[in-house]
């Protein structure tokens, strides 16, 4: 898995301002809860800029946060100190990671997953989860659906424009290898003129049923594959489905 968001780090939490961390916290511990964990110690791979790792530390969990970017950890560690929360990020690759104990739940959010895009990363990927997981820790993430692939995301293009930073976000999707990807360019104001830069970036369109299989492989146990932001079964129009598993007691 290469390191993706380097220039557009600096510019991801402005564009993902419509993000409502604070629900995404509220509905993993709500997991937490309903599936028995009471987690002291928590791992987020794919961490980004922190924002969730801020938000879980503000509930009273200790949180770790990994990224492959650089970038990305450089303002989560900002952010931090700003906020007064003492929060380890590691800059690791979260398909070969590396804790220095086992935690009590390990998160992917943001549709990291999908992010992965050889299935024998992701494998190892999980492997290393149910390694570095507490006995009965539990490991949530969340994935772009394959309607949200097939239907929204498919080959179209999607724009915003604001007076300081504009972007032109283009998708292509082979329906054969299931990748889809994603060109980006972006136009930032500085001073009187704007910078162009641009980004590519891929993601794979994972079904439920595969990810289940491999999940079983490595030893883990499915207790839940969810709505986003509900626990019901995800219906055939679900654009964001979370699984919880556990690491057997």
């Amino acid at each position: 898995m290469t390191a993706v968001y380097g220039d557009f780090a600096f510019y991801y939490d402005r564009l993902m301002r419509d993000v409502d961390y604070s629900m995404w916290a509220d509905y993993v511990t709500e997991i937490f809860r309903r599936h028995g964990r009471e987690p002291e110690l928590a791992a987020d791979l794919g961490c980004g800029t922190g924002s969730f790792c801020l938000e879980m530390a503000g509930r009273g969990f200790d949180m770790i946060g990994i990224d492959a970017s650089a970038e990305m950890l450089g303002i989560a560690k900002q952010k931090a100190v700003s906020a007064g929360a003492d929060i380890l990020f590691l800059n690791q690759d979260m398909t070969s990671f590396e804790l220095y104990g086992t935690v009590g739940a390990i998160t992917c959010l943001m549709d990291s997953i999908n992010y992965v895009t050889y299935k024998n990363d992701l494998k190892r990927m999980f492997r290393l989860v149910k390694n570095y997981l507490d006995p009965g820790g539990l490991f949530v993430f969340d994935i772009n659906s394959p309607y949200k692939f097939e239907n929204i995301l498919s080959s179209n293009v999607f724009c915003e424009t604001s007076d300081d930073v504009s972007y032109i976000w283009q998708n292509t999707y082979d329906r054969r290898s299931r990748l889809c990807r994603f060109d980006l360019t972006f136009f930032v104001k500085e001073g009187k003129l704007y910078r162009r830069f641009d980004e590519t970036h891929y993601e794979r369109n994972y079904d439920t049923g595969e990810l289940e299989r491999m999940l079983l492989d490595t030893g883990m146990t499915v207790l839940g594959i969810y709505d986003a932001f509900r626990f019901r079964k995800p219906g055939p129009k679900a654009e964001r489905i979370f699984f919880v598993c556990r690491k057997p007691e």
